[in-house]
């Protein structure tokens, strides 16, 4: 499984595949079969989850917010109401709809035991799965990826649409990270090089040059042989696929046009592409709201609308499919409960997750709320953690994913128990 091939030509990056070449082929032959998919989307930079999803029963939410908070429900550009307490932002409401029927659930007050108000160890302690501990060298999905290893995997099984391998997959197992579907990268754990690779013609030719100067010992003349023609196998397997192609959504279902628009209509192409894939990340910033944040419109609402027509758009274009597949959205923490004198908010610590999917049992807010009442405020400033995000993930690895156990991906770490965010 340590095995690696290197291959260079010209405008053709480096190729390190991490496990062994005849598992590429064989394995794909096995890919198209009914698979659980779980996608996990982090909003880095520390979504406010009070504006994402608002409390606005709550007297103290408006007490402390006079120029940031949202609306209630009736006002213009107000709360649209979930459950008579809690509401989603006006800008969200596409995703209200999937909540009243019940395949969309919410998980608040939820985040990290530990303290730090740190973007960069906070994102490393959810992304590890082991909060206050930095010497942690793999990601809690990579762990995953180890603790449910079966025949039939591929190397499409984790797949990353961004430009670097996030923390939660790096590791020892195979994962990739794609930018554009177009090319894309084999990344075997965090020490491994990258494979940069695309579809078009220069990269066919470079291959043709490459292992087409057979030596007649079963070995080209680069001294790739077998090795190199089955890594090559993989990528045109992934491009017979026409993952990369002209793609078309289902259900008239339009994604937005940004990077996260993208970054999901690729993930739902690559689940129907029945490449393997089990697990998919993606990602997108500009949550850091220090200055004029906004309420229901504003720098906030933009944010959280590209957001929810993402996610949207994704659940309409898998349709039927969405029976086999669950989202996960994460945040390192979330921001302070009062307003601060930019008409932002400062660093805080518990947040809200959103879960949705075909196997969600949705239609509720999910963990205890512990209001905000000052006395009620973690150091009297934030939202109290009550629900630890690993509770959440522990749900989904065993639930949904079949992990027999945890113990490995989340070591050291006793769940409270289910949440009861799945279905039997």
């Amino acid at each position: 499984m340590n095995r690696r091939v290197f291959l260079k030509n010209g405008s053709m990056a480096m190729v390190a595949l991490g496990f062994a070449p005849h598992f590429v082929t064989n394995s794909l032959l096995a890919a198209r079969a009914r698979r659980k998919v779980l996608v996990t989307i982090f909003q880095r930079g520390a979504v406010d989850g009070l504006s994402m999803i608002v409390p606005y029963g709550e007297e103290w939410y408006y007490k402390t917010r006079p120029s940031i908070g949202i609306p209630r429900p009736g006002a213009a550009n107000g709360v649209v109401d979930l459950d008579g307490f809690f509401g989603i932002h006006p800008k969200m409401s596409p995703l209200a709809d999937l909540f009243h029927r019940n395949e969309l659930a919410i998980v608040h007050a939820c985040g990290s035991p530990d303290p730090t108000r740190s973007h960069f160890d906070a994102q490393d302690y959810m992304e590890s799965g082991t909060p206050g501990v930095k010497s942690t060298q793999d990601g809690w999905l990579n762990r995953y990826l180890h603790a449910r290893e079966h025949a039939d995997a591929t190397p499409f099984r984790a797949v990353a649409l961004s430009q670097q391998l996030p923390r939660s997959l790096q590791g020892t197992a195979p994962a990739l990270a794609i930018a554009q579907v177009g090319k894309f990268g084999i990344q075997g754990g965090a020490q491994t090089e990258m494979m940069q690779a695309g579809f078009e013609s220069q990269y066919a030719a470079a291959a043709d040059q490459m292992l087409g100067n057979s030596t007649g010992s079963g070995q080209t003349g680069t001294g790739l042989g077998r090795i190199g023609v089955e890594a090559f196998d993989a990528v045109k397997m992934m491009k017979d696929a026409k993952v990369g192609g002209p793609y078309t959504p289902a259900n008239k279902a339009e994604y937005p046009r940004s990077g996260f628009g993208d970054a999901m209509k690729q993930i739902a192409q690559l689940i129907k592409s029945d490449l393997g894939l089990e697990v998919a990340f993606a990602e997108l910033g500009g949550w850091d709201t220090h200055v004029q944040q906004g309420n229901g419109t504003g720098q906030l609402a933009t944010r959280l609308e590209d957001f929810a027509k993402g996610l949207s758009a994704f659940y309409t274009d898998m349709g039927e499919a969405m029976a086999d597949v669950v989202v996960v959205t994460m945040s390192e923490f979330g921001r302070a409960v009062t307003e601060n004198g930019n008409r932002g908010t400062d660093h805080g610590h518990a947040n809200a997750m959103m879960i949705m999917g075909g196997p969600v049992k949705g239609g509720k807010v999910y963990g205890k709320w512990p209001g905000l009442a000052p006395e009620r405020r973690y150091e009297n400033r934030d939202l109290a953690v009550t629900t630890d995000f690993r509770d959440v993930f522990t749900e989904l690895v065993t639930k949904h994913l079949d992990a027999k156990t945890t113990a490995t991906i989340f070591p050291g770490f006793t769940s409270n128990g289910a949440l009861g965010i799945l279905k039997a």
